[in-house]
């Protein structure tokens, strides 16, 4: 028979392996998109690889220098 706190120790483990593990898929799934919301609670988003996604991207980008300038 286990011991305990070596049970309790496994399980643990495990929990940690499958939050890891949750994780890294995720990191590798995840890609950068704009999401964009119109009146009647309507939306798309669009991939950064696209011309609308990287023309949002820039536009992003400048609003944050922007709004860091004028601080």
């Amino acid at each position: 028979m286990d011991k305990p706190h070596r049970v309790l120790m496994g399980r643990v483990t495990g929990y940690a392996d499958e939050a890891s593990a949750y994780l890294r898929r995720r990191r590798t799934n995840r890609k950068p998109f704009a999401r964009v919301w119109w009146e009647g609670d309507r939306g798309s988003a669009f991939d950064a690889s696209s011309a609308e996604g990287r023309a949002l991207f820039l536009a992003a980008a400048q609003l944050i220098e922007n709004t860091r300038g004028s601080e």
